[in-house]
């Protein structure tokens, strides 16, 4: 069955109700019940590189100017300066990085790219240390950027602390915790009749239990009037002090009802003009609605032999997928799916961080267990419609069904760790660590066929596994060149190995196999510092991904390991604190990803082509972007932010370029007292080109949203 659209009416009823219920904390926010810490969690976050601590790489707060790879943090005061509300914003200014919103998830995801690779299951997504959609694909339609404290993003993969989950990048969203937050709410009217609104606000403290809760809604329009998105998000964060130590839960609802739109059919070496850029060729009924539940219990406890900490994560999701792709001959044929799917992720960590002299030793072991049930209901070829898309098709409860897939998965990733963080002398910061994988999968597929799809009706069913016991490791060092009060320059390189389980994408069509994993090794070396007194902030890397056991389609559809590349580039990051309320940022990325094997088969000319040294699709040779970021705390403040994607190919053979774009991002806002009133815009030059593939759509391409303009009212309690 299903779910029904969320209305506006009730994203306002949302809305009204987190702020009647943040009203006991807009009292008590001036009293001895708000953590006086939070204020100062906030400048850290903010201020120069030197202050700021990362615990993605070690899970133990370390300097980031220690550490031995690349990693970049984006404060939260930052992302509400910016108004920063998706992964496309919010690191925008990160180098490197691409994260263009929508994809075959839906408007309210994104795809994101990092070294090049623009694959939406190759990175790790984790959210207040648990793997959000770890154990299949990265969660993005129910991640939740309200309240946030800071993003700390990791360039390539994490092959100990999080194991067989991420290969080129490692996003970690960190919300407020218990007994803090940014005390905010606000509310804002924008294009096509969107409306959003949020609220953060820490509860008032009973006894030593502290605790915060956030909340958000939205219901947004976009120029393709069918397209839609109505989501909602509440997270509740609790902490006490319990025995010795200290009981953590958060508990996090998330429903998403989006309306997706059609991807645009790429017809030789461009995109279509038969189909007018808008135009929403999806079933009446077309819907990706989400329903996910979380709740996360931490506890950490001092010992004589250090900190250990255990958290457990239980999460459950309900996904309706109903959606149709055209033909790529364009003939207004289209296949339509209607899907109902059910997705378990649990994860469970527990490590103890000991300090021995001059090194933290960190022994831990951790499980991430998935389950994930769909049946599919296909009509291929089930309507055809006019390329114009003047007809809206009918919905799939009036279609024929010629085809009925079930497939049912269960992934079991198990670990065990240690890392050691050793400064042998002031100057010298090194870091190992290794990690034993047991890997185990269990797939069982079925498929029924009916006329006239098939001659007649037919039905196959496999059960497919695989084992995979495997070492993982990363080794890496850094050396602080030069330094003069808090001023400094640091070189460092490190090495790591991973691999990562293939993906199941729970598309529409019958994929029986389990694959091989992929695997990658990795070199960076790089220089990080700061200088002006602190204030300039840089970061310069240069890096290596050797990608192998590629997963790729064959010419009868069906998925094998069949392909390799490579990953190769220079990143540069820049930030210039001119004032405290003035901040420049200047970013530039080239990266060199090429496939370096695949037979890849090219339906038109029904023939294997070798495609060794060509580019990856989509995968631009240069990025940049620039920001001016001024935020005073009263008066006139406003942001700019501008960035470029270079040009790139859309297929394989890179006979289809796409040239390149420039993306405008904006602010203009008044503060005064605990107010604020703002104007934003977003894309506001308003260029459309294609910015990710379809994986089920055959040669099909999504689109960077058209401009959108907002204006926001938002109270501060501080």
């Amino acid at each position: 069955m299903i779910a029904r659209p969320l209305h506006r009416a009730e994203v306002l009823l949302v809305l009204a109700l987190a702020l009647l219920g943040s009203a006991p904390a807009l009292a008590a926010s001036g009293d001895a019940s708000h953590n006086p810490d939070a204020e100062e969690s906030e400048d850290s976050s903010a201020g120069p590189a030197l202050a700021v601590v990362s615990v993605t790489a070690t899970r133990i707060p370390e300097p980031v100017d220690r550490i031995p790879a690349t990693i970049s943090v984006v404060s939260g005061e930052e992302l509400r300066a910016r108004d920063a509300r998706d992964m496309a914003s919010a690191l925008s200014l990160v180098s490197g990085v691409e994260a263009p919103a929508g994809g075959d998830a839906g408007p309210s995801s994104a795809v994101p790219s990092f070294w090049g690779l623009h694959e939406f299951d190759a990175f790790l997504l984790v959210m207040d240390d648990v793997p959000w959609g770890g154990a299949f694909n990265p969660a993005i339609t129910t991640l939740d950027l309200n309240d946030v404290q800071r993003i700390e993003v990791l360039k390539g993969s994490a092959p100990v602390m999080y194991g067989a989950t991420s290969f080129v990048g490692v996003v970690h969203v960190l919300h407020y915790p218990a007994g803090q937050a940014t005390d905010t709410a606000d509310i804002a009217l924008g294009s096509y009749g969107s409306a959003r609104g949020s609220a953060a606000f820490a509860l008032p403290q009973w006894g030593s239990y502290q605790q915060s809760f956030a909340a958000q809604g939205e219901s947004l329009g976009f120029a393709d009037d069918r397209e839609k998105v109505s989501d909602g998000r509440l997270l509740y964060r609790g902490a006490l002090n319990l025995g010795p130590g200290r009981l953590s839960i958060d508990a996090n609802l998330s429903i998403v009802r989006d309306v997706p739109p059609s991807p645009v059919i790429r017809e030789g070496t461009a995109l279509t003009t038969l189909t007018p850029i808008n135009a929403n060729f999806n079933p009446a009924d077309a819907a990706l609605n989400e329903d996910k539940y979380q709740l996360a219990i931490g506890y950490s406890l001092p010992t004589a032999w250090g900190t250990w900490d255990t958290l457990a994560s239980l999460s459950r999701s309900h996904v309706d997928d109903v959606r149709a792709f055209l033909h790529a001959d364009l003939s207004g044929a289209a296949d339509t799916q209607n899907q109902n799917r059910t997705i378990l992720d649990d994860y469970f960590d527990t490590h103890l961080a000991s300090r021995f002299g001059s090194a933290t030793l960190l022994l831990g072991a951790d499980l991430l267990y998935g389950y994930g049930e769909q049946t599919t209901l296909n009509g291929n070829s089930a309507y055809t419609v006019p390329l114009d898309g003047s007809v809206v098709p009918p919905p799939t409860s009036a279609l024929p069904v010629n085809e009925i897939g079930y497939v049912s998965d269960k992934r079991l990733f198990a670990g065990q760790y240690a890392q050691v963080d050793w400064k042998p002398a002031a100057r010298w910061d090194v870091t190992a660590g290794v990690r034993l994988n047991e890997t185990y999968e269990s797939k069982f597929s079925s498929d029924q066929t009916l006329p006239p799809f098939t001659p007649t009706q037919e039905y196959d069913a496999q059960q497919a596994s695989r084992d995979v016991v495997r070492p993982t490791g990363t080794l890496g060092v850094s050396y602080q060149l030069w330094r003069a009060g808090v001023n400094e320059a640091v070189l460092y390189a490190d090495y790591r190995d991973a691999y990562k389980p293939s993906a199941l994408d729970f598309g529409p069509d019958y994929q029986p196999a389990v694959l091989l994993p992929e695997t990658a090794k990795s070199y960076e070396v790089g220089l990080k510092g700061a200088a002006a007194d602190g204030r300039l902030s840089f970061q310069a890397e240069l890096f290596r991904l050797d990608f192998n056991n590629l997963v790729v389609p064959t010419d009868s559809g069906f998925l094998t390991n069949a392909a390799a590349s490579q990953l190769r580039g220079a990143e540069l990051e820049t930030r210039w604190s001119v004032t405290d309320d003035l901040v420049l940022a200047a970013n530039y990325a080239w990266h060199d990803a090429h496939f370096t094997q695949y037979q890849f088969f090219d339906a038109d000319a029904n023939a294997y082509v070798e495609v060794a040294g060509k580019q990856l699709p989509l995968s631009p040779r240069h990025l940049a972007s620039a920001g001016v970021l001024y935020t005073p705390q009263h008066g006139l403040n406003s942001t700019l932010v501008a960035t470029y994607v270079g040009r790139r190919f859309l297929d394989e053979e890179n006979t289809a370029p796409a040239g390149g774009y420039t993306r405008l991002d904006a602010t203009l806002g008044y503060s005064f007292g605990h107010y604020a009133l703002s104007l934003e815009g977003t894309n506001l030059t308003d260029r459309r080109p294609p910015v990710s593939a379809s994986e089920f759509g055959s040669e099909s391409f999504y689109l960077l949203n058209a401009r959108a303009l907002w204006v926001r009212l938002a109270y501060h309690a501080r």
